[in-house]
């Protein structure tokens, strides 16, 4: 027979096993769940009315269909020219929209964005950065009814996925989110960036320029994801790839574009496609 403390020790390495067990079944249910995700984005251009439900993801990759649709969808409208978009890009859309916890259609302001109608903004109008991400299909300006422009902001800006630029004064208050480096116009004050992070872990900077002390944290998971959309929903977020122009590029590239948001928001006659 075996001893009373031989049995305590068969007991709890009996509890061990099956812990062990029931959190590796866990895992695995989650890693089966975020291969089968398929992913949606519910969006209404403001400027052309046109309304669609999009599946851009099936079973945790990228559908070519829904992506051929997406591009199309966000087209220059004033030339009716569309671009290849980048689908990191639909992923923090998605990613926001999640932790929002949205249900009603995004209102797209401003996607795609040809270098010609940016010049004939520029001209015209004023207001458009001159690089900007809109030209390369790796930015959107959106707003979604029932959800405040300052939920989107912080949530965007905690997901650390690109740029966050926040328009509360606009006719139609919009974020502004691209996927290129971190970084956020207006700057928060060091008291909201702490509110809004407070172990300090991000790569937003106040207005002063110095980082909160978690910043080399933030910076070496930021690496360690290779600049990547998290998903904190256990989303399978491996096909976003990694950003292109290495780990300064994605850090410092892109630049604030803080542009003027009623030269954004504006609808002037239609430019006819050449």
């Amino acid at each position: 027979m075996c001893s009373r403390p031989r049995r305590a020790v068969l007991s709890t390495m009996l509890r061990f096993c099956l812990l062990a067990l029931i959190t590796a079944s866990a895992g695995l249910a989650a890693t089966v769940g975020a291969s089968a995700e398929t992913r949606s984005l519910k969006l209404y251009y403001i400027h052309t009315k046109e309304k669609a439900e999009i599946v851009y993801k099936r079973n945790g990759k990228y559908d070519q269909a829904g992506l051929n649709k997406l591009n199309r969808f966000l087209r220059d409208w004033r030339r009716n020219e569309p671009t290849k978009m980048d689908p990191r890009l639909f992923d923090l859309v998605w990613e926001v929209y999640r932790k929002v916890g949205a249900r009603d259609y995004i209102n797209v302001v401003s996607a795609y964005r040809s270098p010609a109608t940016n010049d004939m903004l520029r001209r015209t109008r004023g207001g458009q950065a001159s690089k900007s991400q809109h030209m390369v299909g790796k930015a959107m300006d959106f707003f979604i009814p029932g959800v405040k422009i300052s939920t989107l902001r912080s949530a965007a800006m905690k997901i650390q996925g690109g740029g966050v630029g926040y328009y509360p004064k606009s006719g139609s208050p919009f974020v502004h989110l691209d996927v290129a480096s971190v970084r956020a116009w207006p700057r928060m004050s060091r008291q909201e960036l702490s509110k809004l992070f407070p172990d300090g872990k991000t790569l937003h900077l106040p207005p002063d320029g110095k980082p909160l002390p978690g910043y080399k944290v933030a910076l070496a998971e930021y690496k360690r994801r290779g600049g990547a959309i998290v998903s904190t929903g256990g989303g399978d977020d491996s096909s976003s790839g990694k950003r292109s122009g290495g780990l300064l590029a994605a850090l410092f590239g892109g630049g604030d574009e803080d542009e003027v948001p009623e030269a954004i928001a504006a609808a002037p006659v239609p430019v006819a496609a050449p």
